[in-house]
């Protein structure tokens, strides 16, 4: 038996005429009905209740004799008192009531927009080849620059003042990395360290957005920048986008803010061209809106050259959310928004506010993997891994690839009606894989397959790959 003993809560009341024992008596014979006390679990002797309870211990010993007697309790000799094993709570008939908080998310819509989907992990240990999109090859992480990092972080000094943008040592290496990586000139004062683009996202909304404030976002497009936006008050309107990226002719002239990943459109992989990019920003000065760029999947890119990041052509117009979590691994929890530095104040003020912050040892060992070049040593290691991942899928499914010249996907376009019953047969087969019907805000107007190549391992993306192009082949015909 264990050997710590319940506390269970009791109120006694001297101002009433029942007597203390029978008002203890009665407290503990509900605390046994309603499961508090279980039965086998070990009372308190009546001499730590009775401090406890500040009564005397006459008051306790009478009222555990009194449930002794009606088979509540019972002695072990040696051990103390316990709840008799016929004490078990009886069944409560309960009507068709909904827990509070199903109804509140069925009435906010969550319980239809947010299924369960089963995790890598989970995916992994069941055998199957995860070919879903969004997450990285974790494993290549170099362990050695990890724990020193984390040592590095576990050394520091606490904060009792956090700074809400960041440790200033960390944003002036983040800036130089910005620098290096995507040819953005920006200072230490530009920047504000986040969680991750979700949370860059919800504190730009949070900051942006009133309620009923209108906000593009890419059609198909990232369906959690949907979420994010929708949770801050914004209408969301569905913006067209084609093998090249966000439609830029006929943008409406109403939104206040529009979503975009213009380094690597999701799902269906184009890259914004420069003539795009340009018209984006001027509509943006003409109508006063916002243009919010995910940086999404700009560190990996194949055979093309580098595209300008929109930040850079009007800072002014545009904020930048970026992350290490495709980067690195996402438990690192990282990640920025650039912006002007009177936003980023701006910023700052909105997230104390809402007492939201990046942990401080998270950003130290940041700090450190900037530092020493461990993450740029990392990033050169992973943009030949993923090319050769890259190469693999080409090998087995190129002729029918689209959006595959950047990042860790690429699109597989279907017939419509051949989506459900391939995804279905793969998964038959072991390979799990997402098709653009998560991606769209209303019914799918692209459709086909978002193949992830980052997270499998190398075999498994060959098994996986062979597997769905032998089903394409049957159903389809060759490419």
């Amino acid at each position: 038996m264990p050997r710590h003993h319940a506390e269970p809560a009791l109120r006694l009341d001297r101002a009433d005429a029942v007597p203390l024992t029978v008002q203890l008596a009665a407290a503990l014979r509900a605390a046994m009905s309603d499961g508090s006390l279980v039965p086998g679990e070990r009372l308190p002797s009546s001499r730590t209740l009775a401090a406890q309870l500040a009564v005397s211990r006459t008051v306790v010993t009478d009222a555990y004799q009194q449930l002794y007697a009606e088979g509540w309790l019972e002695g072990r000799h040696g051990s103390g008192t316990f709840v008799a094993p016929g004490a078990a709570p009886a069944p409560v008939e309960r009507g068709p009531i909904e827990p509070a908080w199903r109804t509140a998310a069925a009435r906010g819509g969550g319980t239809a927009r947010h299924e369960h989907r089963p995790s890598r992990t989970e995916l992994r240990e069941r055998g199957l080849i995860d070919l879903r999109p969004g997450a990285p090859w974790v494993h290549a992480v170099d362990r050695a620059a990890w724990r020193r990092a984390w040592r590095h972080a576990a050394d520091l000094p606490h904060d009792d003042d956090p700074d809400p943008r960041g440790l200033p040592r960390l944003r002036g290496l983040l800036a130089d990395h910005l620098r290096r990586a995507r040819g953005i000139a920006v200072g230490p004062e530009n920047i504000l360290v986040t969680r991750g683009t979700g949370n860059g996202l919800d504190l730009t909304g949070a900051a942006l957005i009133a309620p009923g404030d209108r906000a593009g976002v890419e059609e198909p497009g990232y369906g959690k920048a949907r979420t994010v936006l929708a949770a801050r008050g914004a209408r969301i309107v569905p913006c067209p986008v084609d093998g090249d990226g966000l439609v830029t002719d006929g943008l409406p002239r109403d939104l206040g803010l529009v979503y975009t990943t213009p380094a690597h459109q999701y799902p269906l992989g184009g890259r914004l061209p420069v003539p795009r990019r340009e018209r984006l920003i001027a509509w943006a000065r003409e109508t006063g809106a916002v243009v919010v760029e995910d940086d999404y999947d700009a560190e990996f890119r194949y055979d093309v050259a580098p595209l300008p990041a929109l930040y850079g052509m009007d800072p002014g117009r545009v904020v930048l959310l970026g992350t290490l979590s495709k980067t690195l691994t996402p438990d690192l929890g990282i990640g920025w928004i650039v912006a002007e530095p009177d936003l980023v104040e701006h910023l700052a003020r909105v997230r104390h506010g809402l007492t939201d912050r990046t942990p401080g040892a998270v950003q130290a060992a940041t700090a450190l993997l900037l530092e020493r070049g461990d993450l740029d040593r990392h990033l050169r290691r992973m943009r030949l891994e993923y090319a050769r991942r890259r190469a693999l899928v080409i090998e087995h499914l190129g002729p029918r690839l689209t959006g595959d010249t950047a990042g860790l996907h690429a699109m597989l376009p279907l017939p419509a009606e051949a989506v459900a019953p391939v995804v279905a047969e793969a998964a038959a087969h072991g390979v799990i894989v997402d098709d653009t019907g998560r991606t769209s805000h209303a019914e799918p107007t692209v459709h086909g397959l978002v193949l992830g190549y980052g997270s499998a391992h190398p075999a498994d993306l060959r098994r996986g790959c062979a597997s769905l192009a032998a089903i394409l082949d049957r159903r389809l015909g060759p490419a």
